[in-house]
């Protein structure tokens, strides 16, 4: 029988993180929030290595990691010159000309018997109801310019909305470290020399650096990017290439002025060789231009990007390299990769910070002991592999499901043969109207309807369920569901008033009392 003394003997002290950035700094405050000083953690980044910070929009997720960290809402707001994010505008995808929303929220209610979604087709098969996007508060709260967050009442329409941020990635890792700085995490300036592993198990026991300082410990993180410098270059862990599926291997960024409002979204549109995001934040709008090498040189991208700002540029515009795909092992012996270092999903749908927390989440619930147990790795490499999966093939379903566009890229990506399993997602919709969808998928119903309706994937048949509906009263609730949210629209505030209110607010008020008014 193992003994107390034995137990602690064998416990982590010494987490040694390796790389700054977004992924570091969230990885330093969420280990130190949750184990306090019963571990000694220590980061080495260095000033002269820059991080990709291109990162900008996020998803509703991080609301669970804020809250974990112990974030207040309007102070992360106000350092952070963050904007309210209520889905993304894709313009240009299906085809030229065309334009949708995927919302943050639900389509319509939940109603007794029938799922929304059925309830919906059949009515629109028999001529009774409105486009899909007219029952989704949070579609049209964010195409009128408004906010306001969700409430915990299923009876108010409010309680179907949700919402994520746009920020400086720069300034949350900040944010971030005067956080985990003040939770004892010891930051160390320099770049990593040497790696000490102990000659059998292969463990990683030391980082040096090239200043001779020397920072030993039992478990290691690496949050050094693209190099992934732990993970690959220790561990050899290997990388699945997935640019066959998602060809743009380029990002041209640069950010400009804001002449206009600040909108409650992200703006997805779409380019000959690739797309362009647009991220409004208090202070400037970030732009970027995600495209493949093959099919346009980087000079042609950086200028296109300039001639389709809203205002006047504010930097040089910065290039990035990447390779879409994942490590075949995240987590091997004591070598963790959490960021950039475990692969890369470009930010189509703002999924790169998700899946830092989700490693992060992952990790926390399977923390070792100095052993590190190999079922424990081989339990967070499986859940993972099963998240980066997931969102390849969503990501994959943009590119894919597109009509009108005879440029190469376009061309090449409607004609590819896609994973089975996006295959099979597409094609039981497309025949029963049914979604496939897994309890721990990140992409829930309304994410797959919206893309996958608004890019003209049309299922042929519904639910059996909703032929059992009265389709005169089923097309009096759906349009009272319209009503409601149509009377609901003006009484809300703007977004840029909420943020103004935020601004000016140094009393800690709750940006929930702000957004309603109290």
């Amino acid at each position: 029988m193992t003994n107390h003394s034995e137990l602690g003997e064998n416990r982590i002290t010494k987490v040694v993180i390796l790389g700054g950035g977004t992924a570091g700094w969230m990885t330093a405050t969420a280990l130190a929030k949750s184990f306090g000083r019963s571990i000694d953690i220590a980061l080495l980044e260095s000033e002269e290595i820059g991080t990709i910070g291109v990162g900008e929009a996020t998803i509703p997720t991080l609301h669970w990691f804020n809250q974990l960290v112990g974030l207040d809402e309007a102070e992360f707001v106000r350092a952070t010159k963050a904007s309210f994010k209520l889905g993304i505008e894709f313009v240009d995808w299906t085809r030229p000309g065309h334009c949708y929303f995927h919302p943050f929220g639900y389509y319509g209610i939940t109603l007794p018997g029938v799922a929304f979604f059925p309830r919906w087709q059949k009515a629109h098969r028999d001529g009774l109801a409105r486009p899909l996007p007219d029952y989704s508060m949070t579609t049209r709260l964010a195409l009128d310019g408004r906010f306001t967050i969700p409430v915990d009442d299923t009876k108010s329409i409010l309680s179907t909305l949700g919402y994520a941020y746009h920020f400086d990635a720069g300034l949350y890792a900040r944010h971030l470290r005067t956080l985990a700085e003040a939770d004892g995490v010891v930051r160390h300036e320099g770049k990593l020399a040497t790696v000490e592993q102990d000659p059998l198990s292969g463990f990683v026991t030391a980082l040096t650096t090239e200043r001779g300082e020397t920072l030993a410990g039992d478990l290691f993180i690496d949050c050094s990017g693209f190099r992934a410098l732990l993970i690959e270059d220790v561990c050899h862990a290997g990388f699945d290439d997935w640019s066959h599926w998602l060809p743009c291997d380029r990002a041209v960024a640069v950010p400009c002025e804001s002449l206009a409002t600040i909108t409650p979204f992200t703006r997805s549109t779409a380019r000959p060789a690739g797309w362009q995001w647009r991220i409004p934040l208090q202070h400037r709008i970030g732009n970027g231009y995600v495209y493949g090498s093959e099919f346009i040189s980087d000079d042609e991208a950086g200028q296109y990007l300039l001639d389709n700002l809203d205002g006047p540029a504010l930097a040089e515009p910065r290039f990035l390299r990447f390779k879409a795909g994942q490590r075949r092992k995240y987590w091997d012996r004591n070598v963790v990769a959490i960021g950039l270092s475990s692969g890369f999903l470009e930010p189509l749908e703002s999924t790169s910070i998700h899946l830092i927390q989700s490693g992060i989440a992952k990790l926390l619930s399977l923390f070792p002991d100095r052993g590190c147990y190999s079922g424990l790795a081989t339990q967070f490499n499986t859940l993972f592999a099963q998240d980066m999966d997931n969102i390849r093939d969503f990501l994959i379903l943009h590119y894919h499901a597109t009509e009108g566009r005879d440029d190469p890229l376009w061309k090449h990506c409607r004609e590819m043969t896609v994973p089975d399993s996006l295959a099979s997602r597409i094609a039981t919709f497309r025949k029963s109207g049914r979604l496939l969808i897994g309890s721990d998928d990140l992409f829930k119903e309304a994410s797959w309807l919206a893309v996958l309706t608004g890019q003209g994937v049309e299922p042929q048949d519904y639910h059996p369920l909703a032929d059992t509906l009265d389709p005169q009263r089923n097309a009096a609730q759906l349009e009272q569901i319209e009503q409601v949210i149509t009377r609901s629209l003006p009484t809300l505030p703007k977004h840029e008033q909420i943020i103004a209110a935020i601004l000016a607010d140094k009393r800690g008020a709750s940006v929930g009392s702000m957004a309603s008014g109290a």
